[in-house]
């Protein structure tokens, strides 16, 4: 993943309210999803929407909280002990040599305390990872509902959140944390439980819980102050949303899926898939400019 640099670009967000009923839909003439009168397609390919069913419950930007659990196939299936794997473990101390995580997520994280590094802000701590129903449960019996979440209503579940700490001071107080805070949208990354959001979020402020989703969700989020449930709320509305970013354009489709729902993925442009953990799925179609 190349970086998207240190200075907050202007995030043009283009809102298509609703989905045109005419058999053309475009985005100031590029082509979203093209459907002539013959019912053929140009440059898209339409999928099914029992054949993606079974994406509604895993990806990026899967919602968990009280509400909607993680299903098997939510958990990520490339997780691995940090420790053990000596390119994604410099530049921060790990507190747990047996802490898991995404490799993915793993290798995100380092990027983005090499660019903190490079701005004098080194002292990162990572204190926990992914962690299976199994352990999530034995955490809840011990230490309680204040402490921890049930098995599967857990972010640690997925294996795309991670709490990080420095070796200075608390999160809240330490240059770590407000590097992050300032900063980690430009790496994927969230700040999952901010302190003004815990009537959505239903968690007490957590300064060192932070939580993967990818470019450009986790821009749009920071410039628009969202949490995850917020931004999942805006997309199920608008439907679709255009996002220009780094000389990049994105075009983010939400899809509330049923069996008889058409979803479109292009041939020829790289995309991403990603459910909701409810009922929809977003495709993220990245396109240069």
């Amino acid at each position: 993943m190349k970086k998207w640099g240190f200075l907050i670009g202007i995030i043009l967000i283009g809102y298509i309210i609703a989905q045109a009923p005419a058999f053309l839909v475009e985005d100031k003439g590029m082509p979203i999803v093209i459907l002539n009168k013959d019912d053929k397609y140009a440059g898209y390919q339409a999928i099914s929407g029992q054949k993606m069913q079974e994406q509604i419950h895993k990806g990026n930007l899967v919602l968990v909280n009280s509400k909607h659990a993680i299903q098997p196939e939510g958990v990520r299936s490339d997780i691995v002990y940090v420790a053990g794997e000596a390119e994604l473990s410099q530049g921060y101390g790990l507190m747990d040599q047996k802490l898991m995580l995404s490799r993915e997520v793993a290798e995100r994280f380092q990027r983005m305390v090499e660019a903190a590094g490079a701005e004098d802000v080194r002292y990162f701590l990572m204190s926990s990872g992914y962690r299976d129903f199994e352990k999530q449960d034995e955490l809840y019996r011990q230490k309680g509902s204040d402490y921890a979440l049930p098995a599967g209503y857990s972010e640690h579940n997925l294996g795309l959140s991670l709490d990080v700490g420095s070796s200075l001071a608390a999160m809240s107080e330490a240059p770590e944390g407000a590097w992050l805070e300032k900063n980690a949208w430009k790496y994927g990354f969230i700040l999952r439980y901010p302190k003004d959001k815990v009537n959505v979020t239903g968690i007490q402020y957590e300064p060192w819980h932070f939580r993967y989703v990818g470019m450009p969700h986790s821009a749009v989020m920071a410039k628009n102050g969202m949490v995850l449930e917020e931004y999942l709320e805006m997309l199920k509305a608008k439907k679709n949303v255009t996002v220009n970013l780094d000389g990049e354009t994105y075009h983010i489709h939400y899809y509330q899926v049923s069996k008889d729902t058409r979803i479109y993925l292009p041939v020829n442009e790289p995309y991403d898939i990603s459910g909701d953990n409810m009922e929809g799925v977003i495709v993220t179609v990245k396109k240069s400019l």
